[in-house]
């Protein structure tokens, strides 16, 4: 069952402390509310469960608040959330735009407002931290062109690139991306399909379709490894073999960690989930303290990210890291499940100096 079942500030208050992963002792400093879209999400509540110490080690207490992928309710978290005097929101949006009234609101009762992963452009925030999903994007077509080109002697073959749900920012980010690289390979042909609401059984589907009218492809790009084991049921019944395909995705979630250990999938794209919420703890005492950003380079978790000034907030961009066969276990990919032991630091040991 989920919290955000509860309505009321009273029932907010408690369930909340249900799901508080801190405890008694971190509330010297407050109080930080982590409002994520939907707990069925590996992805966010792994955000949550990394969170909680780095800000414990800080000196404040986090509970986590599930909108069940509802807009309506995470505004009303937000509301209820106000009541009980934070420090801080952080926020992984269901609706950017419908959260406005709420992020205005907190502000205005002197409550960082603190964009995680989703970015908010429509309203002023305090602080972003956010993957570089474009980027990511590029990544995968370079990786896969490289891929093509090791396979068949040239850059030349067939993609099919299995997007993800068309209304999400991520989806499209992804596609711009991929798309933008993969034209400078002119012999490369691509053909491209969304998976409505990122329905696995869309993306079989789509599989099943292209393979049955086209014969064969060389690569195929889903955009998120919740596809994979859909599309990849679809390629054994057609009596597909591991390794027969260069498949490649751009989240680095577990079903992609999966059928990369199956030896299906050569390579993820991932997205940069524990860095991201590494970088919240290392900005936040300078979020909290209205300190002013430094543009510039930084390391975070040996990751080169880049801090810039939007109109909306500061912004830390962290690009996505290669998921293959050689570290496919490693703990620090979010798709594993594992929650990495880090140390939080302050952003200031974090700059990297200009040369």
């Amino acid at each position: 069952m989920h919290i955000n079942r509860r309505q009321t500030l009273a029932l907010l208050a408690a369930t909340a402390a249900a799901y508080s992963t801190t405890g008694a002792h971190a509330e010297a400093k407050g109080a930080v509310y982590f409002l994520i879209p939907d707990s069925g999400s590996l992805f966010y509540t792994q955000a949550g469960k990394v969170s909680q110490p780095l800000l414990e080690q800080l000196g404040y207490t986090l509970d986590v608040l599930d909108a069940g992928n509802k807009a309506e309710l995470q505004l009303n978290q937000i509301d209820n959330v106000i009541n009980l005097a934070p420090k801080a929101i952080i926020i992984a949006a269901v609706d950017f735009d419908a959260l406005v009234p709420g992020i205005e609101k907190a502000r205005a009762a002197g409550i960082k407002v603190i964009a995680f992963d989703r970015p908010i452009t429509n309203t002023p925030v305090d602080f972003t931290s956010i993957a570089g999903v474009t980027e990511i994007g590029a990544a995968v077509a370079r990786d896969m062109a490289e891929r093509i080109k090791q396979r068949k002697g040239s850059y030349a073959g067939k993609i099919l690139q299995i997007m993800g749900d068309p209304g999400d920012n991520y989806a499209v980010q992804l596609a711009q991306g991929f798309d933008s690289v993969i034209a400078g390979y002119p012999d490369i042909e691509v053909t491209s399909k969304a998976a409505q609401l990122w329905e696995p059984t869309v993306a079989a589907n789509i599989a099943q379709d292209y393979l049955t009218s086209q014969g064969d492809v060389d690569a195929i790009f889903y955009h998120s490894g919740y596809l994979a084991g859909a599309v990849v049921s679809v390629l054994e019944a057609m009596g597909k073999k591991p390794g027969d395909l260069i498949i490649v995705d751009g989240d680095g979630d577990p079903g992609a960690i999966a059928q990369i250990k199956a030896g299906w999938q050569q390579a993820s794209i991932e997205a940069p989930l524990y860095a991201e919420a590494f970088a919240v703890a290392a900005f936040f005492e300078n979020v909290v303290n209205g300190d002013k950003m430094v543009e510039g380079n930084y390391d975070i978790l040996g990751i080169g990210s880049k801090l810039t000034i939007e109109k909306w907030s500061p912004t830390i961009t962290i690009p996505g890291q290669l998921i293959d066969p050689a570290n496919v276990d490693d703990a620090v990919h979010w798709g594993n499940a594992i929650v990495p032991d880090l140390k939080a630091k302050a952003a200031a040991e974090l700059a990297v100096k200009s040369k």
